[in-house]
């Protein structure tokens, strides 16, 4: 059933679905190995339940309310309560250490927080107390966390009261919030420094999922099924991965993690699903390692259906008689197992969050998986532009939503306007008046439009490599060359005022152990192999064979090897997989230094 009311805030658009979707599964996660789901009508029954409670807890509208959990039903209750409560949600990683979630506390000015497992909550409740504006903290679990007198910790099931809720809380909520009400406070990932607190009102995210909506529809949006795999702290997956859905009234299932995505995929045969360059690269190489390993007849026609495959989406006029109808039966014998790999229901995966190299784009493209690549940023709320079904340019971003704006710069910059853009930096109006200037909101990105509108991105204005020679590089595109060939696992290029690019490489653990050869220990010690001669002349033909590419400037002259791959962990790596340059610099300057010595 259609429901093509206006939409006037978050929880109005909730509250209209809830209505239409009475007591059909909202979300699903797995307890004990079984998937069990949460129906539209229970979870409007939580969030009047949760939204009346923090009220009586005193909160008052225009309170911050920080929300620190992995993907689970409780996330999106939590997220639509605060608002219905006339507060604003604070999202943050799991992956967080005391002092970031200090920062967002502190930086925000949080009220009260809401925190799953005791694991996240040690932390999160160590930082609480080091504020002077957290009053309470809410326990999603039953929790073992000590208690100080001036914060105290709720459980979530006793605030949900029997979950007696009653639904005309929503419904006054959902009348009284307007659009240019402040919805959610998302700090940026800190791939250039301390994180930012971006304001996006409920008319940004609204804007965001009514264009995406705009621009699915031809394939059909109906009975969708969404599954969730980023986490829904950061933009993309929050608006993308929880307010999309809702607005079509898909049902969301929340993976178990990379490790358990394809038997994930497998069990709920998503239509839908978002996620980073990062998480198709793996996919990629994980599909092509299994093919070389199966060899014979099973490699063949694969890299056959492959070479066919971006033919036909390359020069489909080169295709010949012969070529179509080998195409059509490499449908039959290798696409649609491939299909049968994603769950066999999917109509389109879409990258966002960072480049999606065209190498990997075009590889499942040639399979029959359709991947669409869109752009965006926090500050968009995020999404700015999007590949539709059809005309699908891998090589660009897409043309932008419906209303939004998009210039190009005279120095290249990507220049947005329209309802999308944040309301500014919270508390921090120099860097607001930084990026918005006379409405239109400055990307930091560089870019073109072509005679179709679609915007296809050249590089990040900031990350920008500028040689001592004046030449102007992109690190992106070099990184994404280096990181396509299977030795790599990972990469950063260096080279700012600098003669010639240098690059930091960690060599791929599973081609190392393959190179290392049958005798080598199910533990290999990577340290060791990149102080191996060998090894490194190895790796050296690979630079060489990238090197083929890329044109002068851009060339690597030298490079390091690490053996710890960039991580969440050790803070070289954003919670969506982007690498935080900054921090690896820190870590890995004077190596990098010393490649222009030797």
């Amino acid at each position: 059933m259609a429901n093509n009311k206006e939409k006037k805030n978050l929880v109005d658009l909730f509250l209209q679905q809830a209505k239409i979707k009475g007591d059909s599964p909202f979300v699903w996660h797995k307890v004990s190995g079984n998937w069990e789901s949460l129906t539209w009508s229970s979870a409007a029954n939580k969030i009047s339940a949760i939204a009346r409670s923090l009220k009586d807890l005193g909160l008052k509208p225009g309170d911050r309310v920080g929300l620190i959990s992995e993907s689970r039903p409780e996330w999106p209750i939590a997220d639509i309560s605060i608002m219905a409560a006339g507060c604003i949600t604070v999202p943050a990683y799991t992956t967080n250490g005391v002092s970031d979630h200090q920062h967002v506390l502190v930086d925000s000015g949080a009220s009260a927080v809401i925190f799953s497992t005791d694991e996240i909550g040690l932390k999160v409740y160590q930082a609480a107390l080091e504020t002077s504006s957290v009053k309470f903290a809410i326990s999603l679990e039953e929790n073992q966390i000590s208690a100080e007198n001036s914060i105290p910790i709720y459980r979530w099931k006793d605030l949900l009261n029997g979950e007696k809720g009653d639904l005309t809380d929503l419904e006054k909520a959902a009348e009284n919030t307007t659009k240019d009400d402040t919805a959610c406070l998302i700090y940026t990932s800190g791939t250039g420094g301390v994180p930012k607190g971006v304001m996006l009102s409920h008319g940004a995210i609204l804007s965001n999922c009514e264009g995406s909506k705009q621009l699915l529809k031809e394939m059909g949006l109906e009975d969708e099924v969404f599954l969730s795999f980023l986490p829904l702290s950061h933009s993309y997956e929050h608006t993308a991965g929880q307010f999309f859905p809702i607005m079509i009234g898909a049902q969301i299932y929340y993976a178990e993690g990379i490790e358990k995505l394809a038997q994930n995929m497998l069990e709920t045969q998503p239509t839908l699903m978002t996620a980073v360059p990062r998480l198709y690269e793996v996919m990629h190489d994980r599909i092509q390692r299994g093919v070389r390993q199966a060899g014979g007849k099973t490699e063949k026609l694969f890299n056959k259906t492959v070479a066919l495959g971006i033919k036909q989406y390359e020069d489909p006029k080169s295709m010949t008689f012969s070529d179509l109808i080998q195409n059509k039966l490499l449908t039959l014998l290798v696409r649609n197992k491939a299909k049968k790999r994603f769950g066999g229901r999917l109509k389109a995966l879409v990258s966002g969050g960072a480049p999606l190299n065209y190498e990997i784009g075009v590889f499942f493209t040639a399979l029959g998986i359709r991947l669409l690549q869109g752009y965006g940023q926090t500050e968009s709320a995020p999404v700015i532009s999007c590949n539709p079904p059809t005309n699908n340019k891998i090589k660009t971003v897409g043309p932008p939503l419906k209303d939004v704006e998009v210039e190009i710069a005279q120095d290249g910059e990507i220049l947005v306007r329209g309802e999308l853009i944040m309301q500014g930096y919270w508390n921090n109006l120099k860097a607001t008046n930084e990026v918005i200037q006379n409405g239109w909101l400055h990307t930091g990105d560089i870019g073109e439009l072509d005679s179709e509108g679609y915007i296809r991105i050249t590089d990040r204005k900031k990350d920008i490599i500028v040689n001592s020679g004046g030449d102007n590089i992109s690190p992106q595109k070099v990184e994404g060359q280096l990181t396509a060939q299977p030795e790599i696992l990972q990469a950063m290029v260096y080279g700012d005022k600098r003669p010639h690019l240098v690059a930091l490489l960690i060599p791929d653990p599973e081609f190392a152990k393959d190179w290392a050869g049958e005798n080598a220990p199910d533990t290999l010690d990577i340290v060791v192999l990149t102080d191996n001669k060998d090894f490194k002349i190895m790796i050296s033909g690979v630079i060489a064979r990238v090197n083929e590419n890329l044109s002068i400037t851009e060339k690597i002259r030298r490079f390091v090897l690490s053996p710890e791959p960039f991580s969440v962990d050790n803070g070289m790596l954003t919670p969506t997989i982007k690498i935080r340059r900054h921090a690896i610099r820190q870590n890995f300057e004077k190596n990098l230094e010393d490649l222009y010595r030797s």
